[in-house]
């Protein structure tokens, strides 16, 4: 079954549905990690300063694959390219299944960051298929699915690491990334761009994109800021749990949980981007996310409050950072169909570059100053962005 559709037509409500769901399948193997930092650090002999790094190193091979392949989009066919790249991402997840020590693991972490990057692939893919009008609505559902894996990711790992073990986590996603390559094989559309510039035109122009296009610039480093907040937060919450409210890993997997709530927020801002309410929104996503990690300091005498004012940060963060993705998207994506691959490439590299700061930071942070430090530093990274979007024009 081929599907041809144009960004003329209707897109299908099954076709968005097996996008958005490959979409968080493949963006959650950068997260499982996440909360396993504790097992996995233990069982391979990593330090507490580096542990850190288990995530960060998945980040950032997830920015070479956005800067080296994501902009192929512009010049391959698309469907190939996706396949392509999640046969990558299966040979890391394989890797990282049978790693026993922490060069074979960093290694792995950077294959499925690189591989992982078929779903940003698929988002500008998806983008191009739809309406115009409706580009908005469609980029907003795609990414909740994305953000769903993202936050389905932690607590999924965290109950089959409990049962079965960490590398099980691995294994098992592989498996299942095969399987999405062969759906995707047999009902994912084809689209061939029309090139313009050759492959190292395309790198070339990755920088001047950066510097000559305003709103890129802006919406990356908006972006950048805001998920640094929220990968520093996911890097350092487990341990904190796991050492202060002493939970187990299944009750690591029940709070991750929590986070899956603000997933809501992508698709509520796609439609209100729609309306014009972009500007007004992004100043309240970074509002909110300094104050998620204020609000953790209340009641840090008393436990049992203090864990569900964990839980409530947890969703505000996962909302401010979900809703302001999709409205970074849609703002990009309005600067052309034939640059689109590359301008999404730029966006996520600068994005995911401050993730993998702020991973790297919350372990070294989390190990010389505990809880107190880590959530100081993720507080002033939403209000340095807040600080730059008070200089945006209206």
């Amino acid at each position: 079954m081929q599907t041809k559709i144009s960004n003329s037509s209707v897109l299908p409500k099954w076709l968005l549905l097996l996008i958005s769901a490959s979409c968080g399948l493949i963006v959650a193997n950068l997260y499982y990690a996440q909360p396993l930092i504790g097992p996995i650090s233990s069982s391979i002999g990593i330090s507490a300063d580096a542990s850190g790094f288990i995530v960060t190193m998945t980040q950032i091979g997830y920015v070479l694959g956005l800067i080296f392949l994501v902009p192929l989009s512009d010049l391959l066919e698309n469907r190939r390219l996706v396949i392509t790249t999640l046969v990558l991402d299966v040979f890391g997840l394989l890797v990282a299944s049978f790693s026993k020590n922490p060069s074979a693991f960093f290694a792995a972490a950077v294959l499925i960051g690189i591989g992982s990057v078929a779903a940003q692939i698929l988002v500008p893919l998806t983008a191009h298929m739809a309406p115009e009008k409706q580009r908005g609505a469609v980029v907003g559902s795609v990414m909740s699915g994305l953000l769903l894996g993202i936050m389905l990711a932690r607590p999924t790992a965290s109950i089959v690491t409990s049962i079965f073990g960490w590398h099980m986590v691995f294994l098992i996603s592989a498996v299942v990334m095969c399987i999405l390559i062969f759906v995707l094989l047999k009902f994912l559309p084809k689209r061939m761009p029309i090139p313009k510039e050759s492959y190292m035109g395309i790198l070339k122009s990755l920088g001047q994109l950066f510097v000559h296009k305003p709103v890129l610039r802006r919406r990356a480093l908006y972006q950048a800021c805001l998920f640094g907040s929220f990968s520093l937060f996911w890097t350092v919450v487990p341990l904190w749990l796991a050492a202060h409210f002493h939970l187990s890993q299944k009750g690591i997997a029940l709070f991750a949980l929590a986070g899956v709530a603000g997933a809501i927020a992508s698709p509520i801002a796609g439609k209100l981007a729609d309306k014009g309410w972009t500007r007004r929104l992004t100043g309240i996503a970074f509002l909110t996310a300094a104050f998620a990690f204020a609000l953790t300091h209340l009641f840090s005498s008393m436990k049992s409050v203090s864990l569900a004012i964990f839980c409530i940060s947890a969703i505000l963060l996962d909302m401010s950072v979900s809703g302001n993705l999709v409205l970074g998207q849609q703002a990009i994506y309005t600067l052309g169909d034939e640059i689109r691959g590359r301008v999404n490439g730029v966006f996520m590299a600068v994005f995911f570059a401050g993730g993998a700061v702020g991973s790297a930071l919350g372990g070294w942070a989390y190990a010389q100053g505990s809880w107190k430090l880590a959530s100081i530093i993720g507080m002033i990274l939403p209000v340095i962005a807040f600080l730059y979007y008070l200089t945006e024009k209206k």
